[in-house]
């Protein structure tokens, strides 16, 4: 399978709207959207040195840039940590945890430390402090399915993970996760073969991220939709579109940035 399972991911504020209602959370998501990750961080550092809330989310914006970029670990894992001092209740605990999760699986993935064990320690844990009807689960089982495809290398709980994820999405009304979990169950059901229901599915996730201005998240979804096209020439023009835009954004995601160069050969 192609290299679905190095998710660009982020934390954002939960609604239909990732921009949220608050001037610096507006500014927040133009900059983390346009892979300006350490300014978002810069933007969040005061309210993160006391609020929980704040300092999850500065968190989540340097854990999105290790996975696009591969570098940053260590100031990761220090704002990580601090968001876990600051932690008061089981919610925040288990928000904290899920991020733990993320990063331990990120780092698995590159192939900069092995941390699956940790992964998976950390997810279990956010399972049981959050309450059945957080609005963290749907982004506790997405996760909880990459790391079932990705390191267990088990579909069938993979593809449950994440139709869970897409159901929680969906009732909380989450629409960048909702990007996610099209882009995640297309890509089970492209390995399973399905190829009209892939296409749907990438389909669905490109459109999502259209509409919120996700811009950093739009050259992976361009990619996927062009690797399960029929037309050659449609699929063609897809791929030199996301090669354009990894490229305005310089270089990331990283791991998306060779298969697009121009000599490479089309998946």
């Amino acid at each position: 399978m192609r290299n679905s399972g190095l998710s660009e991911e982020p934390r954002g504020p939960q609604g239909p709207d990732p921009q949220g209602d608050d001037p610096l959370e507006r500014a927040v998501w133009r900059l983390r959207s346009r892979a300006c990750w350490d300014d978002a961080a810069a933007l969040l550092a005061p309210r993160a040195a006391q609020e929980p809330d704040a300092a999850l989310r500065r968190t989540a914006v340097l854990i999105e840039r290790c996975v696009f970029t591969a570098q940053g670990w260590g100031a990761a894992e220090d704002a990580l940590r601090a968001a876990e001092a600051l932690a008061t209740d089981d919610e925040e605990r288990g928000a904290a945890a899920c991020e733990r999760g993320h990063l331990a699986y990120a780092s698995t993935l590159l192939g900069v430390r092995d941390r699956a064990d940790e992964a998976r320690s950390a997810l279990g844990r956010a399972a049981a402090l959050l309450a059945p009807g957080s609005p963290t689960r749907p982004l506790l089982n997405f996760r909880r399915g990459l790391i079932a495809q990705h390191l267990s290398e088990n579909p069938s709980d993979a593809t449950a993970a994440f139709q869970r994820a897409h159901a929680g999405a969906t009732a909380h009304g989450q629409r960048l996760l909702l990007s996610f979990t099209w882009r995640h169950v297309a890509a089970m059901a492209e390995h399973d073969g399905k190829l009209a229901e892939a296409r749907y599915g990438f389909a669905e996730s490109l459109r999502i991220r259209e509409e919120l201005g996700y811009l950093v998240g739009i050259a992976p979804a361009l990619a996927s939709l062009a690797a399960v096209l029929p037309d050659a020439d449609e699929a063609a023009r897809l791929r030199e579109e996301a090669g354009r835009l990894v490229r305005l954004l310089g270089g990331v995601p990283a791991w998306l940035a060779d298969r697009l160069s121009p000599t490479a050969a089309p998946d």
